[in-house]
């Protein structure tokens, strides 16, 4: 594994949470609690951030012996009545998987004080039964923005979102300002097409859905010389995916949330690298620590430090980059943590 996919995962270990004690017959503790979980649209079944969330419920409930509930929603106008629902059926945790839940997690969350919440991707709610499980992503982007303006042979990457919103245009905040440290050490010039950090500006598709628009806006910037693409938004890499396979070129794809190599097999071949969000592993510990009793409504943030986000290993891209490049990667993954390279973004976490 790549140095750069932090063995630190683990480390997402939150303060002060623990397994369920155990029982004297081994058996493990509170078989009577309820952990569920909603989605945002896209459903479970996204190999992205809602599958590797709805992952995080399954392997804490297995640890704890239950059985957890997770429902999909088909649309935003289902995220209310989807917790309403879960709420009535006696969940002791619900993780709501995404920014786009805030307002139906806070609305939840103060009509039932006795219930506690944790919600993905968002850190506005400041509830006592609300905790936010965050991610600076920015960091682990910058290494594949870093990465991509070394591999690129035309000099010109890309990249899109889904929505122009924090946990989507922080990973192009990243990847821009990657790129622009690359061409700062090595006095290039590669262009990042589809993001202007600055004015907070760029290619989006209006949605999460794999479908036309998204395969088109892949399609412009590859068709404006784009050679390393990376589509932010769940399952939107797929229609890139397709835009890159169309086009007979040699474009590499970065995938985003999971290690997307071992998600989606299927896009192995073109895929760079891919930036992970440690979802699954904090999903678990803090259903489990909510189970043990030691729910708080303290934030999460994940980083390069803690192991919190990372970047995949090459894959089959290792023997097509730059013989150099792991290494430089490493020495940016410790200057980052050290504070020596500042990685700002004004979608990360406060």
């Amino acid at each position: 594994m790549s140095g750069l996919a932090l063995a630190g995962v683990s480390s997402l270990l939150l303060a002060g949470c623990a397994a369920a004690p155990e029982t004297g017959d081994d058996t493990p503790a509170a078989p009577d609690f309820l952990p569920c979980m909603v989605s945002d649209t896209g459903g479970f079944d996204d190999n992205s951030f809602n599958e590797i969330g709805k992952q995080g419920l399954d392997d804490a409930a297995a640890a704890l012996g239950v059985k957890a509930n997770a429902v999909e929603s088909q649309a935003e106008t289902d995220y209310a009545s989807n917790l309403s629902n879960l709420v009535d059926q006696g969940c002791n945790i619900i993780v709501t998987v995404g920014f786009l839940l805030a307002d139906a997690t806070k609305a939840a969350a103060e009509a039932n004080p006795d219930v506690d919440f944790a919600i993905i991707d968002d850190s506005s709610i400041d509830l006592p039964n609300v905790k936010p499980i965050v991610f600076d992503t920015a960091q682990a982007a910058f290494l594949a923005g870093y990465a991509a303006a070394s591999y690129s042979k035309t000099g010109i990457v890309g990249t899109f979102g889904g929505i122009p919103i924090p946990p989507v245009t922080i990973f192009m905040d990243g990847f821009v300002d990657g790129v622009n440290y690359y061409n700062e050490v090595k006095g290039t010039s590669v262009k990042a097409l589809g993001w202007d950090v600055a004015a907070q500006d760029g290619a989006f598709t209006g949605g999460f859905e794999a479908n036309d628009t998204a395969k088109s806006t892949a399609k412009n910037l590859l068709d404006q010389g784009a050679d390393v693409l990376l589509p932010v938004g769940g399952p939107i890499y797929t229609s890139g995916a397709e835009a890159i396979k169309d086009s007979g070129k040699d474009i590499a794809l970065i995938g985003v949330d999971a290690d997307v190599t071992q998600t989606d097999p299927s896009v192995a071949g073109i895929l760079l690298t891919s930036i992970m969000k440690g979802m699954q592993v904090g999903v678990a510990e803090v259903v489990k620590s909510t189970a043990d009793g030691k729910f708080d409504n303290s934030p999460f943030v994940g980083t390069l430090a803690n192991g919190g986000v990372s970047i995949a290993p090459f894959h089959d891209f290792e023997s097509k980059v730059d013989p150099g490049l792991q290494a430089e990667l490493d020495a940016l993954t410790a200057d980052i943590i050290s504070g020596k390279v500042k990685v700002e973004s004004p979608s990360s976490p406060k």
